[in-house]
């Protein structure tokens, strides 16, 4: 069976992370996506890091743009903006996520390209949106951390506000640019037409977000930080250290859970303790359970905990570092990395990627091409857009491009 977006491409201006995350979970469900690059350095990803032996192909970049066809365009000029336009028009989708208006300079804004594809689905990703008073604001994945307010969120209620300590805001608004062509796209294939879809970092974080802004939006009042204890509030819900100095996550939280709980660890008595018996008084004597829990906890270690509880049916997770979570056997079995083969890496020509996040009983989501070096398919593309032999040579003539 065909993946679910074979035959569909994407004419891709975006850069950095996340529009190019939206186009990735869209190339990991069988779109053909086309990466338009600028001339010199390209997309600026593919030098994120320190480590200047992985320039042009950084891990960063790997991780968001393989089997994508890069072609280099220098869209200030007519002849290359030419090709772009000849892209468009054979192009399901459009996916930028320049600064508001430059689109439009270039030639290529919505109702522009409309003329010469009326069916393609033209999607803007932006800090800000297309309107309103914050338009022209520069923003990046930390500053729509701070603005959103998630940056207020974590730690304890006296703590200075805290980055979330990867490009969250970039991953979510990339997401919600996909699920957005998605249903574009599904509405275009019962005669629905093309579609304009306005895409903000900021939208999409505080929607990401709605388990802490419709509380205030309905009561007025904004959610107590709670540090490390869960979302309930409660104190079975929180962090504690086990035997061997490793930290699990317990999450506790209904009534059943807790009963198991208790019995799990010989701690029947906690089930009718005045304290103890209700969620209530639970968080009432907040400081008492965690005390007593922490005691019975620091028995034995993470990893025994961890897998007899999680067995019985009592929610429990070690702390793991990202070098552990993602070395799990289980992801294996869940296809939850995809092998790439990528010649000229300074450790491995064999690495990993990060799979979309689900599974599907036929075909995808998958990928098996590594990411494109800067301008690798500008020949093939402009073969299949029709150019002629002299053409393509001329076009070619600039720097970086292939």
């Amino acid at each position: 069976m065909s993946p679910p977006l074979d035959g569909i491409t994407v004419a891709d201006f975006s850069h950095v992370m996340a529009g190019p995350y939206a186009s990735h979970l869209l190339r990991l469900l069988g779109a053909e996506v086309i990466k338009i690059e600028a001339p010199g350095r390209g997309d600026a990803m593919r030098y994120y890091g320190t480590d200047r032996r992985y320039d042009g192909m950084a891990p960063a970049f790997i991780g968001v743009n393989a089997g994508k066809k890069s072609i280099v365009l220098d869209l200030k000029r007519p002849e290359h903006l030419e090709v772009a336009r000849r892209i468009i028009a054979t192009s399901d989708v459009l996916l930028e996520n320049f600064r508001p208006g430059v689109m439009e300079r270039l030639g290529l804004g919505y109702e522009s390209v409309k003329k010469i594809n009326a069916a393609v689905v033209y999607c803007s990703v932006s800090g800000y949106g297309q309107s309103g008073p914050l338009r022209d604001w520069p923003a990046i994945d930390n500053i729509v951390q701070a603005t959103s307010g998630m940056m207020s969120l974590g730690g304890e209620p006296d703590d200075p506000p805290k980055r979330i300590g990867f490009p969250v805001v970039d991953t979510l608004t990339g997401q919600t640019a996909a699920f957005a062509i998605l249903a574009a796209l599904y509405r275009r294939a019962k005669g629905g037409g093309g579609e304009y879809i306005d895409v903000a970092m900021l939208d999409a974080s505080l929607a990401f977000m709605t388990s802490a802004v419709v509380p205030y939006l309905v009561t007025g009042k904004s959610l107590e930080r709670t540090g490390n204890t869960g979302y309930s509030g409660q104190p079975t819900s929180a962090l504690f250290t086990a035997r061997d100095g490793r930290t699990i996550s317990l999450g506790v939280v209904q009534q059943h859970q807790f009963v198991a709980l208790a019995k799990f660890l010989g701690r029947e008595d906690w089930i009718d303790d005045p304290r103890f018996k209700t969620s209530v008084l639970r968080h009432a004597h907040h400081d008492e359970m965690r005390e007593e829990l922490a005691t019975e906890l620091a028995k034995r270690s993470a990893s025994d905990w961890e897998t007899e509880m999680s067995t019985a049916g009592i929610p429990c997770g070690m702390v793991r570092s990202v070098s552990e979570a993602a070395s799990f056997a289980h992801l294996a079995e869940r296809r939850a990395m995809l092998p790439l083969t990528i010649d000229g890496l300074p450790r491995k020509n064999r690495v990993n990627i990060v799979n979309a996040g689900f599974r599907m009983s036929s075909d995808g989501p998958d990928v098996s091409e590594a990411p494109p070096r800067l301008g690798e398919h500008g020949r093939e593309l402009l073969e299949w857009l029709g150019y002629s032999r002299a053409e393509i040579e001329v076009l070619l003539d600039i720097k970086n491009v292939q």
